[in-house]
C-alpha cells in the first residue's frame, strides 16, 4: 500500500494516472508518517518518501529512506524475493 496526506480521490486518480495496483491510503492526521518517520511534525505539508517493509507481526523488516517512486516497488520486490525466496 502506499500513503500519503492527499484526499482518497486524489490519490486514486494518480494510482490510476501511474497504472499502479496497489491501494493507497490518506494519512489526514499524519499518524502514520509521524510513526515511520515521513513527517518531523504534524504541521509538515508533504511526506518524505520512504518504505517500510512490515513482516506479519508489524514488524519493520526493511527500511528505504530515500524513494524514487518510480523504480522502488521493483527494489522491494528484488530484496523480498532475495529475502523470502521466489514470489
Amino acid at each position: 500500500m502506499g500513503v500519503s496526506f492527499d484526499e482518497p480521490s486524489a490519490n486514486q486518480a494518480w494510482a490510476e494516472e501511474e497504472g499502479y495496483l496497489f491501494d493507497l491510503w490518506t494519512d489526514d492526521d499524519k499518524t502514520l508518517a509521524l510513526y515511520y518517520g515521513a513527517a518531523e511534525s504534524d504541521r509538515t505539508t508533504v511526506a518524505d518518501r520512504i518504505t517500510r517493509l512490515l513482516g506479519d507481526d508489524g514488524a519493520v523488516l526493511l527500511e528505504y529512506d530515500d524513494v524514487n517512486y518510480s523504480t522502488s516497488p521493483q527494489d522491494v520486490l528484488e530484496d523480498c524475493q532475495a529475502l523470502f525466496g521466489g514470489l
